[in-house]
Order: structure tokens, then sequence, then C-alpha cells
């Protein structure tokens, strides 16, 4: 099970996560977000980090310009996706770079359809909790609706993921959609305030992920 840690604005954290077995952390490349990354942490300090960890850029509603700029400053591995991004704008981001398409999933929302839309276009999907807003919400959503989905692809789950969360988690490996997920993202249920993150909270997580 890999664990992503995401909105980060701290560099020397970022090693601390590194150090202690995280597989991929998140920098938020959107405005509106209190954990915006620009301004917070250096592109060269980021770019030329040397870590284990995959670095991942959360970008909204970007153009193909914009993520593949961020991309070379930061030495960004991973793209992920969190707006109203086409299908077809996805694929041509997951060409250059490993992609996550991000889903805001509700009960009867009709996402199988849309699912069907990005199969076998992006690397990972990520599941998080639908809201008006763009960005986590800090809330789970009905883990149970993943059992309807009828595409299936390696994928995240995302939304208020806290400690208390691991044996559910587990829990969901054992049924038949459990084989497809790939791992968790954790973001505020981890934090001492937005962008800054409990580093032994998180290692207590790892361990008991494992």
């Amino acid at each position: 099970m890999k664990v992503k840690v995401c909105g980060n604005t701290n560099v020397d954290q970022v090693f601390q996560l590194d150090e202690i077995g995280v597989h991929y952390a998140g920098f938020i490349f959107y405005e509106k977000s209190p954990r915006y990354v620009i301004g917070r942490i250096k592109e060269s300090e980021l770019k030329r980090a040397d870590l284990g960890l995959k670095k991942v850029g959360v970008f909204v509603n970007a153009d193909y310009e914009e993520v593949m700029k961020q991309k070379d400053k930061f030495g960004l591995q991973v793209i992920q996706l969190h707006g109203d991004e086409s299908p077809e704008l996805c694929s041509r981001i997951s060409k250059e770079v490993l992609t996550i398409k991000v889903f805001r999933m509700s009960s009867g929302n009709g996402i199988d359809e849309k699912l069907k839309e990005f199969a076998g276009v992006v690397d990972f999907f990520l599941f998080d909790k639908e809201d008006k807003r763009f960005g986590g919400t800090g809330e789970k959503f009905n883990w149970k609706v993943l059992s309807l989905l009828s595409v299936h692809q390696p994928f995240f789950l995302s939304g208020g993921i806290g400690l208390e969360d691991v044996e559910e988690i587990k829990q969901l490996q054992m049924d038949s959609i459990g084989r497809w997920m790939y791992g968790v993202d954790v973001n505020s249920r981890f934090e001492i305030e937005p962008g800054l993150k409990e580093t032994d909270k998180v290692r207590q997580f790892l361990k008991k992920i494992a």
C-alpha cells in the first residue's frame, strides 16, 4: 500500500517524510489553496532534492503549457489533475509524465460513465469526496460506492483519512475493488496547520497501514 502525503509547503519536512518511508509527496499549484506551494518552496531547492519519494504536482484546470512549465521548474515526477480536465488534455500530459486524475465521489452521481472516458488514458485514478469547491474537503465519502464501479484502474483513496481509518481501509482491500487500490492520499488529518505536517502521526500511519 503506497502512501501519499499531500499539501506540502516545507522542503525540510519533505525530507523527513522521505526518511520515514512516504512514497509520494504532493505540492499544490492551485492559487486558492491554503497550501499553495509557489513562494513557499524554492523551485531549484525542490528540483535538486535527492529524494526516494516521488514529487507530485497538483493542478486544477491548468493548461498543458502551465503544467509542463511547473513540472520542469520543480522537478515533478507525477502530475495530479484535480479539476475538469478533458480526456484529451489528460492523455497529452500522461504521454510526458505519470498522471493521476481525480474524481469527486457521491452516491448516484454517474461517476461510472465519467470513468469510462479516462480508462487507460491516465496511470491512476484518485477518488475524493464530491464538493462544489476544487481541492480536497478533508471529509470521507461513502466508500461503499466503489463496489458499484465497473471501470477498474489502479487508484488512490482520498478524503479525510486519519489514523482511525486504517482497519476500514484494510477491510476495503479485502473486497473485490480492493485489489485495484494502489495507495491512500492523506493531508489535513495529519496537519498542525495547513501545509505543516505532524510527522510522528504520519509515521504511526505508515506502521499501521503496512
